[in-house]
């Protein structure tokens, strides 16, 4: 299915943010009032989702303190500053999306007001751009959008919780017009060549000069003595070699298209049109680069918004192996595939699949430059001076899951490779809930261990060392629960993106209502079984011995239009994106949906605001 991203931009401004007119009227209601005994995966997931709350209360409790300050040494770095101490509570503002407890959004909010005013005290003494506060404007002062996206990884998912939280939407609207041009005291973007004129870039502004190691590593430390240096450096000179060539840093580069989620956010939130249509140019500008590239993305832009002949340098682009300082050889580090999800912004923006399609040519240029070695196939992954490298056996099938996931055309089902979920979607792996909710649940208990077990203290500690200790695990949830994605660090397969500041993108989302809030309500658990290009299937069953009263809604954003239901072997008319169910004591059904995807407008708004 797609949808002309034209159509959509021939609506006014006035109706931007409004969905269709059948998404105003009064939601269809359904009564599920069929006995089901409790089955295990529901019993499982329900203790999954409290156990989680438990393990991320105690987190907490260690290592935030009374002013919401995470508890560790902040410094500047890309390997351990700002963007690592604002991924301590990944996941857990997810986590009660799907309808985990009330407890854990009120941490997740207190700890990110704590590390903003935490990160804007933080001054560095020798690296420039960081001596008046890391953060300014409650934003960072200039990194590159790895990290810059790594440190909003709780931010872009707080919209779907908290939508009507007014900091909430001036922020997302101040963060955004960082970007679009709007604030004139900040010229990261030029909106005539339509580039973000460095990799370095933030509230201060892009950095238009040569970067130096300093600028990357921040200012001299302990390492490898006081601190452990989770990128295996020993010594603070070994950390400041990291970046040796990590110079090239003046003009755009695909990664810079995260920023574009901050348009998504804004638009969806209720900023305006203006933050859509900025998205959608600056995506389309670089569509239009890798169709005149051969279908390759190019690594970099100049000034001028060109191309040039050198399409594959700079930092993290196509030609980027700089050398390891502890063995003195070159390592691979393209990150142009992680761009893949800020064109997914694209799709939910318009309906449009091509910018998805942009990636499937893509990845079969350079399967075409494949070459047989010993009798077998291998794909390049990196292209320099000397053309194609980085030979690594079999096709090349990054962000294959993805692309599929979202086109759903069986023409690019082969690429997504074989995973045990997407196995248990086709039908051929019927245990793989319980299998998969139980290693969630055993990886919670490794990170509980791992934080009773942590010699550590405040002094001794960087931003980075608690990220393998925060407890949240909710990748068996989101597939399950929602037939979602969970695009994160690390990644969940091993042809995903691994990125981080990503939104939800799953086939249904659930709400509250009486309680009002996101997520299933108590004793109700979700079980997505199957998905197509128009069609799903989910199981719901209420284990307690109340009556509870949910909205199932198309998408995380509202952005697919549930067409009818059939429940209980009757079908139901919906056309809209969403309905009510109540679900009698002890009682379950298994839902199937004719869908329309990437219907409607995309909106975080609660159903009953809508």
């Amino acid at each position: 299915m797609t949808v002309d991203r034209r159509q959509f931009l021939l609506a006014s401004a006035a109706s931007a943010v409004a969905l269709p007119a059948a998404a105003h009227a009064a939601p269809v209601r359904l009564i599920a009032k069929t006995r089901m005994a409790a089955p295990d995966w529901a019993v499982m997931q329900r203790r999954l989702l409290a156990r989680n709350a438990a393990a991320c209360e105690a987190f907490y409790a260690k290592y935030v303190d009374a002013r919401g300050w995470l508890k560790v040494f902040a410094r500047w770095g890309a390997n351990d500053g700002p963007d690592d101490a604002a991924e301590a509570t990944n996941d857990w503002l997810v986590l009660h999306a799907l309808g985990g407890s009330d407890r854990i959004l009120t941490l997740a909010q207190r700890f990110w007001e704590g590390h903003l005013k935490q990160y804007a005290a933080a001054r560095t003494m020798d690296v420039p751009i960081a001596r008046q506060g890391m953060y300014h404007r409650e934003f960072p002062v200039q990194m590159d959008w790895q990290h810059n996206s790594e440190g909003l990884t709780s931010f872009n998912v707080m919209g779907l919780s908290i939508p009507r939280d007014p900091r909430l939407l001036a922020r997302t609207m101040r963060y955004a017009d960082f970007y679009t041009g709007r604030d004139p005291t900040v010229q990261n973007y030029d909106p005539e060549r339509r580039i973000i004129r460095s990799v370095m870039n933030g509230s201060r502004g892009p950095m238009l000069r040569r970067a130096t190691p300093l600028d990357w590593a921040g200012d001299p430390f302990e390492a490898g003595e006081r601190f452990h240096m989770e990128h295996g450096e020993t010594t603070y000179q070994q950390t400041l070699d990291h970046y040796n060539e990590y110079g090239d840093v003046i003009g755009d580069n695909p990664l810079n298209l995260q920023a574009t989620t901050l348009g998504l956010n804004a638009y969806a939130l209720g900023g305006g049109e203006r933050y859509r249509r900025w998205a959608l140019d600056y995506l389309d500008a670089w569509v239009e680069r890798a169709r005149a590239n051969n279908d390759i993305l190019p690594s970099h832009i100049g000034l001028d918004g060109s191309v040039g002949a050198r399409w594959w340098h700079g930092v993290y682009g196509w030609g980027f192996s700089p050398i390891v300082p502890q063995t003195g050889k070159r390592e691979d580090r393209n990150r142009v595939p992680r761009a893949i999800t800020a064109f997914f912004n694209g799709t939910v923006l318009t309906g449009d699949l091509s910018y998805v399609e942009l990636w499937r040519r893509q990845n079969m240029r350079i399967n075409e430059a494949g070459r047989q070695r010993d009798g077998k196939f291998e794909a390049p992954t990196m292209y320099g001076a000397q053309g194609w490298y980085g030979w690594k056996p079999g096709p090349y099938r990054n962000n294959g899951f993805e692309i599929w996931y979202f086109t759903q055309d069986p023409k690019d089902r082969a690429a997504a490779g074989e995973h045990p979920w997407i196995s248990f979607l086709e039908g051929r792996n019927p245990g793989y809930p319980i299998t998969a909710m139980q290693a969630d649940l055993d990886r919670v208990a490794a990170r509980e261990k791992a934080q009773a077990d942590d010699p550590t203290t405040p002094g001794t500690r960087l931003a980075d060392w608690p990220l393998d200790i925060t407890p949240a695990s909710v990748t068996s949830l989101i597939q399950l629960m929602t037939g979602g994605l969970h695009i994160a660090r690390p990644p969940w397969s091993p042809t995903s993106p691994n990125q981080g500041g990503v939104p939800l993108h799953c086939r249904l989302r659930y709400f509250d209502v009486e309680k009002r809030r996101a997520g299933v309500p108590q004793d109700v658990a979700a079980l997505v079984h199957a998905l197509g290009d128009a069609s799903a299937e989910v199981t719901l069953v209420n284990l307690g011995k109340a009556p509870r009263t949910m909205v199932v809604q198309g998408g995380a954003w509202a952005e697919h239009r549930i067409e009818s239901v059939t429940l209980d072997g009757i079908e139901t008319r919906i056309g809209r994106p969403d309905f009510a169910l109540r679900l009698e004591p002890g009682c379950g059904a298994r839902l199937k949906l004719a869908m329309r995807r990437f219907a409607n407008r995309p909106t975080l708004a609660f159903p009953w605001s809508r």
